[in-house]
C-alpha cells in the first residue's frame, strides 16, 4: 500500500463484503483439503487482525478480533512472503503465539495481496501435527492464497459496480436532484448536499437518521410513507413515494422520491439506495434531464436517428476520450471505425430496427482498450445509450476464472493419477488422460512422452482442443522425436529436469524438421510452448509438452507454475505405479513359490486357485494344499493365517509345513491332524492363529464297486465346505458346534464328519475373500456361492474355479482368494483325460 491510511481504507472495504462469503468457505474448505491441514482462516489486517473466513475453526472465531501483537497474520503481512513453520512451539517466532493456541503443531501462512500490491491479510493453514512443508505444499498453497485475494478484490467491486449500477437506473427513472444512502445494519442515512438542502436542514443539524427524515414528513403523509419504506424492505423491493416535506420557515414543498432495497446473500435486505427531487414546481423538461444525466456516475449519450451523437455527457467524454465539441454532430462510425461489424453496431441498429432495449457487455479496443456494460434504448429520436467500463470487474473475474481453472486443473490430475497405482490401469492409457486433461486450460493442443530405462524417448499422448486437429496432432507426435535436433525444448527439459519455456516455437523448432513433419507442423502452428519434465525421486520418467497457438497469449507465471504442478504430480503417480506393479509381482511370486502343484489321483481331478488382492501388493497368509498318502487317499486343505503382511506370510509357510508333515501318514484323520497342529503351534510358540478346514477321499474296493466315496472331514473355524452332489443338490458342510481355530486352544477338542457320496460329486474349500467383503456380508457371499455352483457345475471343473471368482468378484478382489477343488469322476469307465495320469501314483 501506498500508505497506512490507504491500506485501513482498503481493509474496510473488504471486510464489507468479506464476511460470511460462502466462495471464501469453499476456498478455505478447498485450502484444508489439498494440503491434509486442519485448519484454514482467512484474515484481514486493519487496526488488529479481523478473522472473515475460514474452515475447521472453533465456534466463533469468524469475526473476531485479535491483537496485532498476537497476530500470526501479521507476522506473515510483515514478513511480505510465504512463512513456513514447521513446529510451531519451537520456533522463536511463533513460541508464545502456539502456547496461547494450544492446537498448533505447524503453521503456513501466505500474504494476501490487493490490487494495488500491498498486502491487506493473510492466509493461515494451521495443521494440529508437528510437520515439514514441501516446496510443492508451499506453491500448491500460493495458488490458492492468490485466488483468496482475487475473490476478495471481486466482491468488493461486485457490489462497487451494484451499487453504481443502481444509482444510475434510479436517476433514470426518477429525474434525480438528491440521492439517499439507508444502511439498514447500522441505520445510518446518507444524504447528498442537495437533499439535505432540500429538507431544509444543513449539514451540522442533519443526524443522518431516519428519525431527521421523519421529523421532516408532514404528519399526514408519515404513515403512508413509512408502509412504503417497510414493503420495500420487506420485499427486497422497489419503494416510490411523494410526499410533503415541512420546512423550519413553516413552508411546505413537495418531494418525489424512488429508491430500491439492496440484498445479501440470504435475500434479506441490507441497503435502501435512491433519488429524489423536487416537484413544487414543474421545471423546464430539456434541463431537469440534462441535470439528470450531468449528474450521472456512468457515462450516456444520445444519438440522433442517422447515428450522430446529439448529447455526450461530461463520464462520456472522459470515457471516450474526446470533448462535447468533437462528438456532437459526428457520425458514430467515422469517429469509432473499430465499432463497425462489433456487438456495438449489431446492437445499436438492431434497437433502432426493432424498437427494443439492449443490454450486453462487449470490448472495444485501443485506443479505448476497455470492456463496457452497454444499456441501448430507443426513442422516436433516436437511440439512448449508457455505459459503464466494467474492465476492472471484468479482469478481476477473469483472473479468478482462470485461478479456479488451474485449481481445478491441479485437483482432477490428482485424482485421475492417484488410481493409476494399484488399480491395473494401462501408464499409456493413464498419460493419454493426462494430455486430454491439460488441454485446454494450459494449451490448446499437448503430448505427453516417456522415457525407458535404455534412455529412448517416444510419444505415448496427444489432444488438440479441436477435434478435426487431434488426427493430426497424433501422427506429428509419431514423428517428431525423430525429426527434431538433439538439443530441442523436450530433450532440453527431459535432460535439465527443469521446465523449458519456448516464445517462438516455429523460430526454435521448424527449421529442423523434415518436410513431411514441416508440414504437419506448419498446419498445427504452434505459437509458444512449454516442454516439462516428469520427474520422481530424483527421476526422469519422461515430458509433458504444452502448445498454444498465436491467438492465445504465451504461459505467464502462473500457468507455468500450474504446468509444473501437474507435472510433477503426473511423475509421481507414475513412478509409484510402476514401484507398486514391481511390489505387487514380487509379493504374488513369493507367495506362489510357497505353493504346489495338485497332485492327480486316479480318476479324480484336483484344481487350485490363488489370486492376490488388487488393492494391495503384500504377501497374504491365505493357502491351500493338495497330496496323497501313502495309501493313496488324497488330502485337500484349505487355510488362512490371521493378517495381511510378511509376518502372516511366513507363519502361512511354517503353518503349511506342519500340517503337510502331520497328515501325509496314513491312518491319521482331519480331526487328529488339527489336534496335533493344535499341539504344535502351542510347543513352538508360534504365536500364530489360522483357520483351517482338511478332507480326505477314502474308498474300500466295496466301495469302489458300489460306484460311491467318502469325505472325511473337519473344520477349525473356516467357511464351510461346499459339496456338489452328482444328482445336483449343494450341501454346505456346516459343523455344530463350530470349532475354535488352530492356535487358540491346544486342549481344545476337534471331531471330524464322514459323508458317502457318488461318484460324480464335486468338493469345493475356499477362503473368505471370495464371499465376504466390504460389498458383500458373509451369510450373502455364502449364498450366492451356493447358487453359483449349483448354475455352473456342469462345467469343466477349472473353468468353473475361474467362473466362480468372475461371477463373485466381478469388481476385483478387496482380499486374497484360495481355492481347491476335487472333482470325483466314475470309476467304472475309461479314465478321462482330465482325471490323472495314465498310471497313477502306487499306494503303499
Amino acid at each position: 500500500m501506498n500508505s497506512p491510511d490507504g491500506r485501513l481504507a482498503a481493509v474496510r472495504r473488504l471486510e464489507d463484503t468479506a464476511l460470511g462469503s460462502r466462495a471464501l468457505r469453499r476456498l478455505a474448505e478447498l485450502v484444508v483439503r489439498l494440503l491434509g491441514a486442519s485448519s484454514a482462516r482467512i484474515s484481514l489486517l486493519g487496526d488488529t487482525e479481523t478473522v472473515v473466513s475460514g474452515a475447521g475453526l472453533p465456534p466463533g472465531t469468524i469475526g473476531g478480533s485479535t491483537p496485532l501483537e498476537r497476530s500470526l497474520a501479521a507476522l506473515v503481512v510483515a514478513a511480505g512472503e510465504p512463512v513456513v513453520v514447521p513446529d510451531a512451539a519451537a520456533d522463536p517466532r511463533t513460541a508464545g503465539l502456539a502456547a496461547a493456541d494450544g492446537r498448533a503443531g505447524s503453521w503456513l501462512g501466505l500474504p494476501l495481496a490487493g490490487f494495488d500490491g500491498g498486502a491487506v491479510g493473510a492466509l493461515v493453514v494451521t495443521d494440529r501435527r508437528v510437520r515439514p512443508c514441501s516446496e510443492t505444499d508451499v506453491a500448491l498453497a500460493r495458488q490458492l492464497a492468490d485466488s483468496v485475494a482475487t475473490e476478495l478484490e471481486l466482491s468488493a467491486l461486485a457490489r462497487e459496480f451494484e451499487a453504481h449500477r443502481l444509482r444510475f437506473e434510479l436517476a433514470i427513472d426518477a429525474a434525480e436532484i438528491g440521492s439517499f444512502d439507508w444502511d439498514l445494519a447500522t441505520g445510518r442515512l446518507i444524504w447528498d448536499d442537495r437533499l439535505v438542502e432540500l429538507f431544509g436542514y444543513d449539514r451540522p443539524s442533519f443526524t443522518e437518521s431516519i428519525e431527521a427524515f421523519n421529523a421532516r414528513l408532514h404528519p399526514d403523509d408519515l404513515p403512508r410513507v413509512s408502509g412504503a419504506l417497510r414493503h420495500a424492505i420487506e420485499t427486497v423491493g422497489g419503494y416510490d413515494a411523494e410526499y410533503r416535506v415541512v420546512l423550519p420557515t413553516g413552508g411546505t414543498r413537495w418531494i418525489r422520491a424512488r429508491g430500491k432495497a439492496v440484498g445479501d446473500d440470504r435475500g434479506i435486505a441490507v441497503r435502501l439506495l435512491g433519488a429524489a427531487y423536487d416537484t413544487t414546481e414543474q421545471r423546464d423538461t430539456d434541463a431537469r434531464v440534462a441535470r439528470v444525466l450531468e449528474s450521472m456516475t456512468a457515462a450516456f449519450f444520445a444519438l440522433d436517428r442517422d447515428f450522430r451523437f446529439s448529447y455526450v455527457n461530461a463520464r462520456a467524454e472522459r470515457l471516450l476520450g474526446s470533448s462535447r465539441e468533437e462528438l456532437v454532430g459526428g457520425d458514430i462510425w467515422e469517429l469509432f471505425p473499430l465499432a463497425l461489424g462489433s456487438d456495438f453496431e449489431v446492437n445499436y441498429r438492431g434497437a433502432m430496427a426493432d424498437g427494443r432495449e439492449r443490454v450486453f457487455e462487449a470490448y472495444y479496443p485501443p485506443p479505448l482498450d476497455a470492456w463496457y456494460e452497454v444499456r441501448a434504448w430507443p426513442s422516436p429520436d433516436g437511440l439512448s445509450v449508457y455505459f459503464l467500463d466494467i474492465t476492472e470487474r471484468r479482469t478481476a473475474e477473469e483472473r479468478a476464472l482462470r485461478s479456479a481453472a488451474r485449481l481445478a486443473l491441479v485437483a482432477e490430475v490428482s485424482a485421475m493419477l492417484s488410481r493409476v497405482a494399484g488399480d491395473g490401469h494401462d501408464e499409456t492409457a493413464a498419460l493419454q488422460r493426462l494430455a486430454e486433461a491439460v488441454v485446454p486450460v494450459l494449451g490448446d493442443w499437448a503430448i505427453v512422452s516417456l522415457l525407458d530405462e535404455e534412455g529412448r524417448v517416444r510419444d505415448v499422448g496427444s489432444f488438440h482442443r479441436d477435434p478435426a486437429l487431434r488426427s493430426l496432432t497424433a501422427r506429428y507426435a509419431a514423428q517428431r522425436l525423430a525429426a527434431v535436433d538433439a538439443d530441442a525444448p523436450i530433450f532440453a527439459a527431459l535432460g535439465g529436469g527443469q521446465p523449458v519455456v519456448v516464445p517462438d516455437v516455429g523460430a526454435v523448432v521448424r527449421s529442423s524438421l523434415a518436410a513431411e513433419v514441416r508440414l504437419l507442423f506448419d498446419e498445427l502452428a504452434p505459437a509458444t510452448a512449454v516442454a516439462l519434465p516428469l520427474t520422481a525421486r530424483g527421476r526422469t520418467l519422461g515430458a509433458l509438452s504444452v502448445y498454444r497457438a498465436a491467438d492465445r497469449p504465451a504461459a505467464d507465471a502462473e500457468d507455468i507454475s500450474a504446468a509444473r504442478e501437474v507435472a510433477d504430480r503426473a511423475g509421481l503417480a507414475l513412478d509409484n505405479a510402476r514401484l507398486y506393479e514391481q511390489q505387487r509381482r514380487l509379493a504374488e511370486a513369493l507367495q506362489r513359490s510357497m505353493l504346489t502343484a495338485p497332485p492327480e489321483p486316479d480318476h479324480a481331478e484336483i484344481v487350485v486357485r490363488y489370486h492376490p488382492a488388487m488393492e494391495a501388493a503384500q504377501v497374504g497368509g491365505d493357502w491351500y494344499d493338495a497330496f496323497l498318502q501313502p495309501s493313496g487317499a488324497a488330502v485337500l486343505v484349505i487355510g488362512d493365517v490371521v493378517g495381511h503382511d510378511t509376518e502372516a506370510a511366513a507363519a502361512m509357510g511354517q503353518l503349511r509345513g506342519l500340517l503337510r508333515g502331520i497328515a501325509y501318514r496314513d491312518g491319521v484323520g482331519p480331526a487328529a491332524v488339527l489336534t496335533e497342529l493344535d499341539r504344535a503351534i502351542e510347543g513352538l510358540e508360534m504365536h500364530s492363529l489360522a483357520t483351517a478346514a482338511i478332507a480326505r477321499v477314502e474308498q474300500t474296493p466295496e466301495e469302489r464297486a458300489a460306484g460311491v466315496t467318502r469325505l472325511r472331514w473337519s473344520n477349525a473355524g473356516h467357511p464351510p465346505p461346499l459339496l456338489r452332489h452328482a444328482d445336483g443338490r449343494v450341501e454346505l458342510l456346516t459343523a455344530r458346534p463350530p470349532e475354535l481355530m488352530p492356535g487358540v486352544d491346544a486342549t481344545s477338542v476337534r471331531t471330524e464328519s464322514v459323508v458317502t457320496v457318488q461318484r460324480g460329486t464335486t468338493l469345493l474349500l475356499y477362503t473368505d475373500g471370495l464371499i465376504e467383503g466390504r460389498d458383500m456380508l458373509l451369510d450373502e457371499g455364502i449364498a450366492r456361492l451356493q447358487e453359483a455352483v449349483a448354475e455352473l457345475a456342469g462345467r469343466p471343473l477349472s473353468e468353473l474355479c475361474d467362473l466362480l471368482l468372475d461371477r463373485l468378484r466381478p469388481d476385483g478382489l478387496q482380499d486374497d482368494v484360495a481355492l481347491v477343488a476335487i472333482r470325483l469322476h466314475p470309476q467304472d469307465r475309461p479314465r478321462p483325460p482330465e482325471a490323472g495320469p495314465e498310471h497313477p501314483p502306487p499306494r503303499t
